[in-house]
């Protein structure tokens, strides 16, 4: 009979223990899901906006050049 109450206490422990590592594990990969995250949107930000810039800046200095060599 001891060694069954044993092993049920036993087992409740491991339980514990291993709710703790799924909760850790749980916080690592949250952290490393926001952190990927960001590092998506600081790359488009940096790809995106300056093409929307060159889309901007390029017919504006052509449209310079062209009226200051009159073409």
């Amino acid at each position: 009979m001891f060694a069954i109450l044993f092993n049920m206490e036993n087992l409740e422990q491991q339980m514990a223990r291993m709710e703790q590592k799924i909760d850790a594990i749980y916080v690592s990969a949250e952290k490393s899901r926001k952190y990927m995250l960001t590092m998506l949107v600081g790359t488009i930000a940096m790809i995106v906006l300056p093409l929307l810039a060159a889309a901007v800046i390029v017919p504006m200095a052509l449209s310079s050049l062209g009226a200051a060599y009159g073409i």
